[in-house]
């Protein structure tokens, strides 16, 4: 999995194709996550909290997947055996989705899709970069571009199909999405040099094609056997003592840094220990940052007064302010942050992450101020979860692509996708707490944005608090 040498004082020439490749599989994630929430309640028949009881078993799992992914890529498959299969199952899944019979099996898909294809395009445009390249951050802030101008499109165009046209077509033009993504990610495959392979091949073969379909095959053969024999072992998971699900996470990290200590030394496992830590404060951002597309979503339809001169603007709309925001913003950030890391004001990484996270919860302080003004005169007007997202986005900058490229520099080369696909495993934890949390509070009394808010801001002083510990463990990296 070599690396292409970058051309000194401009990006690596993968990062068009990486850009691109991305752009497109986000328009397909975020285009049917625009839709799910609002066609479960308004079409399928679902509660509001079933609904969102499936939308955090989904999100859970969607970022749960890429460990396996990640692990499978490193030790057998190459970055671009699995990308190429991810993106395959993933558009298989967004098709099935149209067809509203196959939803679960639909969804099962693009889970086992985003697992081989998530960890392994980011950890894939890290090796382009040098350890101490100055221009990873501004890179991975780039890429970062291509993530959200897929997903400022995806709710225009597949809402829009969606809410006005047809649910199965919104679903559908997700699909056409990801099958874009494939074909440029073939048609760009020359920018990408000899890198990405697993070691001792340097190109792609007739022979792999045929393993990347198989592989697709045995992801539809797997699901529909879990489906057939799901009513016989859910009785069995459900019997399973809390402290059980937690102790086999915890003994699993133990074997990670173990491993680390065996065969990096010291250095390597703290570094290693430093990701796993601001783990757990990133499961803190996204459980609230994927309220969007739960009850943010759902406050956009039922709360936001959507008329605009005699136009009802979409409720699915509203989840392209973040994606947009980040267009707008995301080259002030890195230009901000390359300026700011050569100079003696420079932030660590953990300390970037304590920003964002602040700036999440004041997001959310004004969320609750708009729910109270809705709870007394029904509806508020657009521009209270314009406000909300825009802060979120601004939050966002300062600790995704910050982290996505901190995971690169500091995950030894052997377990790079392995620790990316950990990395999401946070974000997958974060998704199925999104989901829930409105549940788990509704007989405390807790406002849910209030507790959002407080989490997101206390989490983001407590990281402050413990930053000069973890930038002693990075060892010069972070």
């Amino acid at each position: 999995m070599a690396a292409i040498a970058p051309t000194r004082g401009a990006h690596p020439r993968a990062l068009t194709t990486l850009f691109f490749t991305e752009m497109w599989e986000r328009f397909s994630y975020y285009g049917m996550r625009a839709l799910l929430v609002l066609y479960l309640v308004k079409a399928a028949g679902y509660s509001r909290a079933d609904a969102l009881a499936l939308y955090a078993t989904y999100t859970g799992l969607v970022y749960l997947s890429p460990v396996l992914g990640g692990y499978v890529s490193d030790r057998y498959l190459g970055y671009r055996k699995a990308i190429l299969a991810g993106g395959l199952i993933i558009m298989l899944g967004h098709f099935a989705m149209a067809v509203p019979s196959m939803l679960h099996f639909a969804l099962g898909l693009i889970v086992i899709g985003t697992g081989l294809f998530k960890p392994n395009i980011t950890t894939f445009l890290g090796t382009f970069y040098g350890e101490q390249d100055p221009r990873r951050d501004g890179g991975f802030t780039i890429f970062y571009m291509g993530i959200n101008l897929g997903a400022f499109m995806a709710p225009l165009v597949a809402g829009t199909l969606g809410q006005t046209v047809g649910w199965d077509w919104g679903f559908a033009s997700a699909g056409v999405g990801m099958a874009f993504g494939l074909l440029q990610f073939w048609l760009g495959r020359a920018r990408l040099g000899t890198a990405g392979f697993p070691p001792g091949q340097s190109a792609l073969t007739g022979r792999d094609g045929l393993h990347i379909l198989a592989i697709a095959g045995g992801a539809i053969a797997f699901l529909a056997a879990m489906f057939a024999v799901w009513p016989a072992l859910a009785p069995l998971w459900a019997g399973v003592p809390l402290v059980a699900r937690v102790l086999v996470p915890l003994a699993l990290i133990g074997w990670l840094l173990r491993d680390v200590q065996r065969h990096e030394g010291g250095v390597a496992t703290q570094r290693v220990l430093a990701i796993l830590v601001l783990c757990a404060f990133v499961i803190a951002f996204w459980t609230g940052f994927e309220q969007a597309g739960g009850t943010m979503s759902l406050f956009a339809d039922h709360q936001t007064d959507r008329h605009l001169f005699g136009w009802e603007i979409p409720a699915a709309w509203f989840q392209s302010v973040n994606p947009l925001t980040i267009l707008l913003l995301a080259p002030v950030f890195s230009w901000f942050w390359n300026r700011l890391d050569t100079s003696r004001f420079a932030l660590s990484t953990p300390a970037k992450m304590a920003v964002g996270m602040i700036i999440l919860g004041l997001g959310f302080a004004l969320l609750y101020v708009a729910q109270q003004r809705a709870d007394l005169l029904g509806v508020v007007g657009p521009q209270w979860l314009v406000g909300v997202y825009v802060l979120h986005t601004m939050g966002e900058l300062c600790l995704s692509p910050i982290g996505l490229s901190m995971v690169t520099k500091l995950a030894p080369v052997r377990l790079a996708a392995l620790l990316m696909g950990v990395w999401f495993i946070a974000n997958g934890v974060a998704g199925y707490l999104a989901g829930i949390l409105e549940s788990l509070l509704t007989n405390s009394g807790l406002p849910l944005f209030a507790v959002l808010m407080g989490s997101s801001i206390g989490a983001g002083l407590l990281l402050l608090l413990l930053t000069p510990i973890l930038k002693g463990w990075m060892h010069g990296r972070g």
